[in-house]
């Protein structure tokens, strides 16, 4: 693979920082640590334009080139998860509760290597903005990145960003030019019944036949109401319910997550939910209230773009380790934000036969970071050339 000769010789360092990182995860918008060490690691670079506190714990970063010209975009997510690390490493997590399971102890690693070549080299003419981004996992730090302004602030002009895949062949690099990661909503559903003794529950309204005839109720949006061409997920995750063997309860809870590409079908979504709530709930006696909270968009690549950074992407890789037609796949990305504010691309790394991401087992493959730092070096000079 063609990476760049010296991002390929930083390649021990760069296992360094992804393992420290990986050792010391932080949860959400609470990444000071995560942050500090960034920081750190850019003014070791010689960088000198170093902002922080965006959506409390987000750093960006401006590289200037050779010469004047627009500003590039570079993301990269810091957050890890609130579940244990089995992975059985001698890096692995020290903190009780919190692990980098998802790969963005990588996804900066990268950027951070891609940041320290930039800074040597400045082989291009305008800027480039590194964007180190918390809270991907849960408050949509991206969402709080654009709406403090950041798009505006640093006159970032395109967004490009990287996601490990496990599953793909080392290098392999995938993306497509329109919806490549879905829609994620949450729901939830209270269903209020008349509670009493299990012995006599003709006495009772019995929340739990209705909530069993709603989790069947609810998988007919996918299967009777939308398109079968049209990609949908409603899963009923959790079901909180009774106290006891021998007691009728007065509510029932339902908990789970929608996922789509299409608005109007998160729309239709929606209604029918919320006509079924009530009136599977009516059918038995009982009301039921929906609280359904919008999350993270479908991240959509703009066409132009992800055209672009797959034509890196093949200078960097080779041009059979390249799918610009990757199929959309159901999981969601709050850098679907940062790509409805301004144009750009996100694509997939193959980081090998590894467990998949939020896996209590699974750890980044460091040897693709070169890769992902390379294809951003080059991704820069191509878009922003000198002369």
């Amino acid at each position: 693979m063609p990476i760049v000769n010296s991002i390929a010789a930083l390649e021990p360092e760069m296992t360094a920082w992804r393992r420290h990182l990986h050792q010391h995860p932080e949860l959400g918008l609470d990444c000071f640590k995560t942050a500090d060490f960034v920081v750190e690691r850019l003014k070791g670079f010689g960088i000198t334009e170093i902002h922080t506190g965006i959506a409390r714990t987000g750093v960006v970063a401006i590289v200037e080139g050779r010469a004047p010209g627009r500003t590039i975009g570079l993301r990269a997510d810091m957050d890890a998860l609130p579940m244990e690390d089995l992975s059985g490493t001698e890096h692995a997590s020290k903190v009780p509760g919190m692990a980098h399971t998802c790969g963005h102890d990588g996804h900066t690693t990268m950027l951070l290597g891609a940041a320290k070549y930039l800074a040597e080299t400045r082989n291009f003419a305008g800027r480039v903005a590194l964007i180190f981004q918390p809270a991907e996992e849960n408050e949509g730090g991206g969402r709080i990145m654009v709406e403090e302004g950041m798009m505006d602030r640093f006159d970032i002009e395109e967004v490009y960003g990287i996601h490990n895949m496990p599953g793909g062949e080392v290098g392999q690099m995938l993306t497509n030019r329109g919806a490549l990661l879905a829609g994620v909503d949450e729901f939830t559903i209270i269903i209020t019944g008349q509670g009493g003794h299990g012995a006599m529950p003709f006495q009772t309204r019995d929340p739990v036949v209705c909530a069993a005839s709603m989790v069947q109720a609810l998988q007919t949006i996918v299967s009777r109401n939308v398109d079968a061409l049209e990609r949908l997920v409603v899963s009923v995750t959790q079901i909180h319910t009774g106290s006891a063997m021998n007691i009728v309860p007065e509510t029932a809870v339902l908990n789970g997550t929608v996922r789509y590409f299409d608005k109007d079908v998160q729309t239709l979504v929606k209604s029918r939910m919320a006509e079924i709530a009530e009136f599977q709930a009516k059918s038995f006696g009982m009301s039921a209230e929906l609280d359904y909270i919008d999350g993270y968009p479908p991240t959509i690549n703009h066409p132009e773009q992800a055209e672009f950074a797959a034509q890196v992407a093949r200078e960097v890789v080779g041009a059979d380790a390249v799918d610009i037609d990757s199929p959309p796949i159901m999981p969601g990305e709050d850098f679907s934000y940062m790509l409805e504010a301004r144009p750009g691309a996100y694509l997939f790394l193959g980081q090998g036969d590894t467990p998949v991401c939020h896996h209590p087992r699974y750890d980044f493959n460091d040897s693709i970071a070169p890769i992902g730092a390379s294809f951003f070096a080059r991704l820069v000079e191509k878009a922003l050339p000198l002369g």
